[in-house]
């Protein structure tokens, strides 16, 4: 996850990715890394299967 500057970063692991970028872009945790630098665009994933 990005801002709209591109100027801060944040990676993590989610079983769920839609539900996970919906908490990020409704500031869900509101104390989170995510919502004090206001990251909400999701710039890359990749899948792991086993």
């Amino acid at each position: 996850m990005t801002n709209k500057n591109h100027t801060t970063l944040y990676k993590g692991v989610t079983s769920n990715l839609p539900k996970r970028v919906q908490q990020h872009k409704e500031s869900y945790y509101s104390q989170s890394f995510t919502s004090r630098y206001n990251l909400y665009l999701l710039i890359y994933w990749n899948p792991f299967r086993k």
